[in-house]
């Protein structure tokens, strides 16, 4: 039977709680993300700090786990039939830990298919997009001369969160009344625009009224408050 001491990632962080589930991760967006789910959920897990300051997600361990080299990842002992399960990508992640504890994603296939309609809207455009207006207006990007890239993502972002913004209208969440799997991935990216990447004003963030009521519920979450600093940084 296979352990999580068959899996390499585990030479660089070793497991203390091997019969928890185990967070390979950093607390950007998409950490966040995964980090969110289980403390809402309450599954009992172990963090470990993925520091890409010291290029921890390009070592043979990592890449052992996930050959894509990005956060977050997890290995839960208690996988389908009892075996131990290695997930990479955030939203594969959050759909694997929705439907092992029952929470968050519905069990109706018409809300189902919607919610994750919502949630690959994230993962394919808003995720990325955001990603990539950080990158020019905050980072090596912003010292470019052609403005045009920056304002490709710029203009992107702001469509998309428009469309957020028509969603969320009378909606609590986006989903209406309940609290899924769509609004986890989407919050810690709006987040970040708001206030890692200090674009808010560029994409009239300020505007999207439905948006920021629904962004600061978001955040004000136990859970929400919490996954933000996990795992800890050194």
């Amino acid at each position: 039977m296979t352990g999580l001491s068959d899996f390499q990632i585990t030479e660089k962080w070793p497991a203390q709680h091997p019969d928890q589930l185990q967070l390979y991760s950093l607390p950007t967006p998409n950490g966040i993300k995964v980090s969110a789910m289980l403390e809402e959920t309450g599954l009992p897990y172990e963090p470990h700090l993925v520091s890409f300051s010291t290029d921890d997600q390009l070592t043979p361990e990592f890449l052992s786990l996930n050959p894509n080299n990005k956060i977050p990842a997890i290995i839960d002992p208690d996988g389908p039939h009892g075996a131990p399960l290695a997930l990479w990508e955030s939203g594969a992640i959050l759909i694997y830990l929705a439907e092992k504890t029952g929470r968050f994603l519905s069990s109706d296939p018409a809300e189902k298919y919607e919610t994750l309609q919502w949630l690959m809207w994230q993962m394919g455009g808003l995720g990325p997009m955001s990603g990539q207006l950080g990158f020019f207006h905050k980072f090596a990007g912003k010292d470019y001369e052609d403005r045009r890239p920056f304002e490709r993502y710029r203009d992107e972002v702001k469509r998309l969160l428009g469309v957020l913004d028509v969603r969320l209208e009378h909606r609590e969440f986006i989903m209406g009344d309940d609290y899924t799997i769509a609004d986890i991935a989407a919050w810690p990216w709006l987040r970040t625009i708001e206030g890692f990447y200090e674009a808010g004003p560029h994409v009239e963030l300020a505007g999207c009224i439905n948006i920021l009521r629904w962004l600061e519920t978001c955040k004000s979450r136990p859970a929400s408050e919490k996954a933000i600093n996990i795992p800890a940084r050194d």
